[in-house]
């Protein structure tokens, strides 16, 4: 059973992220910043990964604490949902076009954290939400999943678009590479022999 369940508290937040990497996308996500919450869903639904967060912050100050300790949570999780990465395919990418937007994500689950980010949004705010924030969810997440991630908007006008492109990108990206490859179904994808 790849599943997970990480509970994360600070003085700005406390989250508790519970997934299944072999669900069917399922979720149920409450963090109190509702554009938040709708990238999430699509991360769930397009990465067929059941997930539920839960997460409480000083959002009497800003998103920006939630947002992230939500990325260290779900990065945590993930980590510890794979377990040894016996049998995975490990890499995955994604060419996602959504309206005016085109966004592609490529990503290696090989335990070495890195972001490259080539997304460029026209606005600061989505509703209330900071553009920003998306950048430092990703961030939290690669970093705290051990994830080489790197996510490159080539099209695009709408600030909306092209979030919720980039969190259905990297959501298609990762379920490929949690996939089980049928030709190597007890092997660590690696010549090192660990990931």
């Amino acid at each position: 059973m790849r599943t997970a369940s990480v509970t994360r508290e600070t003085a700005e937040t406390a989250i508790t992220v519970e997934i299944d990497l072999d669900g069917t996308g399922s979720y149920d996500n409450a963090t109190g910043v509702g554009f938040f919450d709708h990238m999430l869903d699509q991360l769930a639904r397009h990465a067929l990964i059941d997930m539920k967060i839960s997460a409480k912050g000083d959002l009497h100050i800003d998103d920006h604490h939630t947002v992230e300790d939500v990325g260290i949570t779900l990065g945590k999780a993930l980590t510890e949902a794979m377990g040894d990465k016996r049998g995975i395919t490990r890499y995955g990418a994604c060419l996602l076009p959504m309206d005016d937007s085109l966004v592609r994500a490529a990503l290696d689950l090989s335990g070495r954290p890195f972001l490259v980010w080539n997304v460029d949004f026209p606005t600061q705010k989505i509703g209330t939400f900071d553009t920003e924030l998306v950048r430092e969810f990703f961030q939290a997440f690669s970093t705290h999943g051990g994830i080489t991630l790197h996510v490159d908007a080539l099209h695009g006008f709408n600030s909306h678009h092209i979030a919720e492109a980039a969190f259905k990108a990297v959501a298609r990206a990762l379920r490929d590479a949690l996939e089980a490859d049928p030709r190597k179904a007890d092997a660590i994808p690696s010549t090192k022999g660990t990931l």
